[in-house]
């Protein structure tokens, strides 16, 4: 669909990082490392851009432990410096405050607690080395509002939000990420067996194409352009009234 010069991508992006990141007197970046596609590009940019002021967090929470061995063959391959922090028991005590039980259901009031708990935990560690928190969204996943909103949608950049699905793989290639890595399944990892074309009823392949060339079956222009009026809310500013109207 797009014919990209990955070495020029990378070239923009680590600097766009770099600059994005000095601009405000920030010293490096903070991303968390889910072992998936976005999050392993992600983290290899911030890497290049900010080598010695990086850092990686692992937080699985009741996750697959295969993306967490992906997480870490990314990390020590490049060089990244990370740390670990199990947030399952912090999401079993959120549970009982909540629910008063640790009953774990597959549904999204429930779920979306753990994106947002990592949320918390990227910005006490980005707090404390005055660092910013750099996302993992692509431009596939803010066209459908696919992500968490103050999960892993609360976020100070997001360098690949102008770049689809198809085109993160093909950078991650260019990167030489593990293979491993992106020929996964694409998962948000809310639940057992999630995935991310499932939860959304379509492929990858026709929303990029779609996000691209404006071209799609009308089944599918109107399953994309419902999920977008539907989380338009996740990217839009908060709504305050004007004041004029208050007299």
């Amino acid at each position: 669909m797009t014919n990209l010069d990955y070495a020029k991508v990378e070239k923009v992006l680590v600097g766009w990082l770099q600059e994005r990141i000095r601009e405000v007197g920030a010293l490096g970046a903070v991303v968390g490392l889910s072992g998936g596609l976005d999050s392993a590009v992600t983290a290899v940019l911030c890497q290049k851009a900010f080598p010695e002021n990086f850092l990686g967090v692992i937080m699985p929470c009741y996750s697959n432990e295969e993306d967490e061995q992906d997480a870490v063959l990314l990390a020590e391959k490049f060089g990244i410096k990370y740390i670990n922090r199990d947030l399952g028991g912090v999401f079993d005590e959120f549970l009982m405050i909540l629910q008063g039980s640790r009953e774990k259901e597959e549904n999204l009031a429930l779920a979306n607690i753990k994106p947002r708990l990592r949320m918390i935990t990227l910005y006490y560690y980005a707090s404390r080395h005055n660092y910013l928190v750099v996302g993992t969204d692509n431009w596939s996943e803010l066209k459908t509002g696919y992500f968490t909103k103050y999960g892993d949608g609360g976020v100070d950049l997001i360098p690949l939000g102008r770049l689809v699905k198809s085109e993160v793989r093909e950078l991650a290639r260019y990167l030489a990420i593990p293979e491993k890595i992106i020929n996964k399944t694409p998962s948000a990892g809310l639940w057992q067996d999630q995935t991310d074309e499932k939860e959304m009823g379509i492929s990858y392949e026709l929303l990029d194409k779609y996000i691209l060339t404006g071209e799609a079956e009308e089944t599918v222009r109107e399953r994309i352009e419902e999920l977008a009026r539907k989380n338009a809310h996740k990217i839009k500013p908060i709504p305050i009234p004007e004041r004029s109207l208050l007299g």
